[in-house]
């Protein structure tokens, strides 16, 4: 039986050759603030975005929860879009860290617009919590993948200006979309308040995130990472995995994407599916008949050596990432002709 891994990104192991980096990692204790490579990779993804600091992390929900916790106060309010990973898939973080209210709007695909923004953010009135927070996602995990177009940021970049807002970006798959959109770091750097990049996806390291932003910010988000229980000590040894990954694996997502591509052809030919979310990234979202259930055909096809996620009733997830190849891409067409609903 085979094993194809097409749950998420997030199995990727590290390839033997960022197992070496790892392995000859200069490091120390970074509660001191003495690990070398650690402050290496902080300077590294400063630098890519254009910001003055930046602060490694153990998980990609820690450092969108340090960041709402550091930008909104108690009874503030963080807009975002109802298909939002920090709203749906960390922990009630928001509401539970920053005791911050929310307002969840129904953008394209998890993508919101200044328009939908500009008609819910609160007048300064004692009823209402403070509009303080404004945070997108790109790409959208929820939305299959979906990139952002960078002029609707910008769009978005102007009314919080306006109204005194910070932008936030969880920038779990940013590097899937500027492979895509061919754009720059700087670019998106220059928009935001802050941004999280996470190493433990697509780019292949065994865990880590990066959270971004000015110094002022990032000593705050120091402090309350502590408070979180996120002090490293050796951190050097993840923080290599990340410097390898942003100089080996970034251009190589590009194969992911034509993967997700390939597979949704492939799906899309089986009668149980009636829809294949457009895909833009590395993600497939596939859409079932209603006769059919998610979690019976993830079973069948697991029995086949074909994992994948229940994303919802009738809804299944497929991710490709740095493990999974063009041989493993043939195994699951194999895979599809024994598949009998």
């Amino acid at each position: 039986m085979y094993n194809l891994e097409l749950r998420s990104d997030t199995f990727t192991k590290p390839t033997p050759a960022m197992l070496d980096a790892m392995m000859n990692a200069n490091v120390g204790d970074d509660v001191f603030e003495e690990d070398e490579t650690t402050k290496s990779l902080e300077r590294k993804c400063a630098a890519m975005f254009g910001y003055e600091d930046a602060l490694l992390c153990l998980s990609g929900t820690m450092a969108n929860q340090i960041a709402i916790t550091a930008h909104a106060k108690a009874g503030e309010e963080v807009i975002c879009d109802a298909l939002s990973h920090i709203y749906l898939y960390e922990g009630g973080g928001i509401m539970a860290n920053a005791h911050a209210s929310v307002s969840l709007l129904q953008g394209n695909r998890g993508r919101l617009t200044a328009s939908l923004i500009e008609d819910v953010i609160k007048p300064d009135n004692v009823h209402y919590p403070v509009s303080t927070l404004v945070s997108l996602e790109n790409t959208v995990n929820k939305g299959g993948g979906s990139i952002y177009a960078i002029e609707e940021i910008k769009q978005i970049k102007q009314l919080c200006i306006k109204h005194n807002m910070r932008l936030h970006l969880d920038g779990a798959r940013l590097f899937n979309a500027l492979v895509e959109t061919k754009e720059s770091p700087l670019e998106h750097g220059a928009l935001f308040d802050s941004i999280t990049i996470c190493l433990s996806k697509g780019l292949g390291a065994p865990m880590g995130t990066v959270l971004l932003g000015n110094s002022a910010f990032i000593h705050q988000a120091r402090r309350i990472r502590k408070r979180f229980g996120g002090g490293w000590r050796q951190s050097g040894y993840i923080a290599a995995a990340g410097i390898y990954a942003l100089d080996h694996h970034i251009d190589r997502l590009a194969d992911d994407h034509r993967r997700a591509h390939e597979l949704g052809t492939l799906f899309s030919e089986l009668n149980i599916v009636t829809e294949i979310l457009p895909i833009e990234t590395n993600i497939v979202i596939i859409r079932l008949d209603p006769k059919f259930l998610a979690n019976d055909i993830v079973d069948q096809w697991s029995r086949l050596g074909l994992k994948t996620s229940p994303f919802g009733k009738h809804q299944i997830r497929l991710v490709t990432h740095l493990d999974f190849s063009d041989n493993d891409l043939a195994k699951v067409r194999q895979v599809l002709t024994q598949f009998q609903p």
